[in-house]
């Protein structure tokens, strides 16, 4: 009897392709939780605004140096304040990215999570 070709996967049996997936699912969920109890920090104007930000895309902290609040340029610090949180969202969506790459190599999920 002829095994079905599934789709470039070879002829194998689908109960072992039914399990890859189940462990690549796991994976990718194990990798998810990780990433979302990570933290990432960033800070602008050498050093005087720092933040951080979780896994999740969420605000968790902002220190000011009080030598930076000048209440003739909120402006100023309106913008390390954004310049800081943007560089901290950044790297945890480069973590994000980097770490789903290596669950899915060549797979072109990069955009996907």
């Amino acid at each position: 009897m002829a095994r079905q070709n599934f789709g470039g996967f070879g002829g194998a049996n689908p109960q072992q392709l039914m399990r890859q997936v189940q462990k690549m699912q796991q994976q990718l969920q194990e990798a998810q939780e990780k990433l979302e109890e990570a933290e990432y920090e960033a800070s602008s104007g050498g050093g005087m605004v720092a933040v951080k930000v979780s896994g999740k895309r969420e605000l968790t902290s902002i220190t000011i140096d009080p030598q930076v609040v000048d209440p003739d340029d909120i402006e100023m610090l309106q913008d390390l304040i954004q310049a800081a949180v943007n560089e901290a969202l950044r790297k945890g969506e480069e973590a994000r990215e980097t770490a789903m790459n290596k669950m899915a190599p060549g797979m072109g999920m990069g955009g996907m999570f």
